[in-house]
């Protein structure tokens, strides 16, 4: 059965000045759409949220609104009044006689998951809770149509979720904007792509997004191709000469121009929209030593006012090796902050040891952004000693041309860094730390106010560093992408380590809760050879070392074989690519552009698979050494 339709736009158009936002937009939000909204940075997702809400007007076109039809918005920014509670804040619109009881179950349902204090004041909060509050508003309003811009930034894991299971209960339609895939890829039924000032729409979730997605660009791949030869053929027409007298070869010498200019105007929007970060070779300052860093029996508790302890560190003992890629993930106050900074020398254990490298260097992306002055210009921060231009991974670069790289325009280059937007900070801020990144890369919550194209961006600069990467944050899938080894602070001392993404790490977790006890998952990332056996989990009673067996024949034949066929799957992969970048095969040999098509993507997978397989027994037989 049909659901029923709530809002509607059709043949919409809006435009601020010369810049047209949208052109014939059209789409329809019926109850019970989960969707997400999907458009690089700068494409309209703004703009769209306020047509829907009814801020904005269309310039031209229909928008239609089913009667009564109610429509929330958590929007980025609030104006707070001093001294309101959150409470108040949180129910100012439903502050009705007769329904305290009812307010009081909702401050149950969502405030406390949200981890607020009703009785806290607004102005007094810090800007990660002001945004739960505003969540938490706009949850507890419960419009027929809500919409979300950027709901997870500042929330940890579980409160996310906590958040992904409210929203599939949610009786209403939700619109949203996040850069967190594994978020939209949960709560998503449908898609809104907002490309080049028109919509597309997908009848299905955001984890199906890169197949469809790469469907329609490749579709409008090959239509641009054969209108550039059907262009040519008018060309080669026009060339030989013909006789301007007459009225059908004015016209079709007409159309043929005005072919030529439409076709150079979509190719460069496809170009644009294709465009990608070429990422070089990153050098780094070697380090004499593969120890980076090492914690041995380190114990660290923090003295609230009132004299309770908290244990953060408890006898807690690893070591970070060269090349060592790790996700830290954890709740606000588990000691992920503490962490850093004795990583960095800012802060000093009450007992144990923490070892650095000598002459360790290293860049570090902090949330805050202290390292930003307000009054500086974005060209300060980047060319800190004047000039215009700066070295980036080893090559020169003019400044303007690195900030395009960031989604920067030109225009912004003198502008102030305190008139920037937390997305804009963020991405100045990378493009300033990775411009010519240390051995050590610490980045703490980067992708917060990020856009979803910084972030593949991100990911894609991260894939090519070559040096020891800690990073902290809260996005499931850009943990998947960057890390593989996961250090979750559970609080009140405990940490685990385990091997692989976030997702490894859940799973491991649910086995280990379902059967109480540790698996082959959980591990210490490198012991000391000649000091007692480190346990990164912290527990009241000693536990048992685990011993390692070594790799069995089969295993290691297999191992030591995998090298070679990573290499021959590498080549072919390329030697393919290079196939299919013919423009012409698809229509002069059919046959084997579909054959080429089909292995490209198999030896992907199995290239995929490969790596997979080789990082799975690299890690075994690092566990079995050490275990020796």
């Amino acid at each position: 059965m049909a659901s029923t339709l709530i809002l509607s736009v059709q043949e919409g158009s809006v435009s601020f000045g010369e810049k047209t936002i949208f052109d014939e937009l059209s789409f329809n939000i019926h109850e019970g759409d989960k969707i997400s909204l999907v458009g690089k940075n700068g494409s309209g997702k703004t703009t769209l949220m306020n047509v829907i809400t009814g801020e904005r007007d269309l310039d031209s076109g229909e928008r239609w609104v089913l009667q009564g039809t109610t429509i929330g918005y958590l929007q980025q920014e609030i104006d707070i009044i001093p001294g309101q509670t959150v409470y108040d804040f949180v129910f100012e619109q439903l502050m009705k006689e007769g329904i305290e009881e009812e307010n009081r179950y909702k401050v149950d349902m969502v405030i406390q998951p949200l981890e607020l204090d009703p009785l806290a004041r607004m102005d007094m909060l810090s800007g990660g809770q002001v945004r739960r509050a505003c969540l938490a508003r706009a949850l507890v309003e419960e419009p027929d149509i809500l919409l979300l811009d950027e709901p997870t930034n500042h929330l940890d894991l579980d409160v996310i979720e906590w958040l992904e299971e409210y929203l599939a209960r949610y009786q209403g339609a939700i619109l949203c904007v996040s850069h967190d895939k594994a978020f939209l890829s949960n709560i998503s039924n449908k898609i809104f792509w907002l490309d080049r000032a028109k919509m597309r729409v997908a009848p299905k979730g955001f984890r199906h997004f890169d197949e469809w997605s790469t469907m329609l660009l490749e579709q409008e791949e090959r239509e641009l191709r054969n209108r550039q030869k059907a262009l040519d053929i008018e060309v080669e027409w026009g060339s030989r000469g013909v006789k301007a007298r007459q009225k059908r070869n004015q016209r079709r010498l007409a159309s043929m121009h005005e072919e030529r200019a439409r076709l150079k105007k979509d190719k460069s929007a496809y170009r644009q929209m294709m465009r990608r970060l070429q990422v070089g070779e990153m050098e780094i300052d070697a380090l004499g030593s593969r120890l980076v860093a090492e914690f041995f029996k380190v114990e660290k508790k923090f003295t609230s006012d009132d004299g309770r302890e908290t244990p953060i560190l408890n006898k807690f003992s690893m070591r970070i090796q060269k090349g060592d890629r790790i996700g830290i993930l954890g709740k606000n106050g588990s000691g992920k902050t503490t962490f850093l900074r004795m990583l960095i020398g800012e802060l000093k254990p009450d007992m144990g040891k923490v070892k650095l490298a000598r002459g360790l260097e290293f860049s570090y992306f902090d949330q805050k952004r202290r390292d930003l002055v307000p009054t500086d210009t974005v060209k300060q921060v980047l060319c800190s000693q004047g000039g215009e231009y700066l070295d980036v991974m080893g090559k020169t670069r003019h400044v303007i041309g690195y900030l395009r790289d960031f989604l920067f325009d030109a225009s912004m280059v003198d502008q102030k860094v305190g008139t920037l937007s937390g997305g804009q900070k963020n991405r100045l801020l990378l493009a300033k730390v990775l411009a010519s990144p240390k051995g050590l890369l610490i980045l703490d919550e980067p992708t917060n106010d990020l856009d979803m194209d910084t972030l593949d961006m991100l990911e894609e600069i991260l894939s090519h560093y070559p040096g020891t990467l800690i990073v902290v944050s809260h996005d499931r899938d850009f943990l998947d992408q960057t890390v593989s080894k996961i250090l979750a602070f559970e609080g009140n001392g405990r940490i685990h380590g385990y091997i692989g993404g976030y997702t490894d790490y859940l799973a491991a977790k649910r086995r280990r809760q379902a059967e109480g006890v540790d698996d082959d998952d959980f591990l210490a990332f490198a012991e000391p050879k000649t000091r007692p056996r480190p346990v990164i989990t912290q527990s009241a009673k000693p536990e048992a070392p685990k011993v390692y067996k070594k790799l069995t024949y089969k295993l290691q034949y297999e191992l030591d074989n995998l090298p070679a066929k990573l290499e021959n799957l590498q080549k072919e992969v390329e030697d393919l690519e290079r196939i299919l970048d013919d423009a012409e095969l698809f229509t002069r040999d059919r046959g084997s552009f579909d054959t080429a098509s089909k292995r490209l993507a198999e030896a992907r997978g199995e290239l995929e698979s490969s790596e997979l397989r080789w990082l799975e027994l690299e890690e075994m037989r690092v566990r079995a050494a050490a275990g020796d």
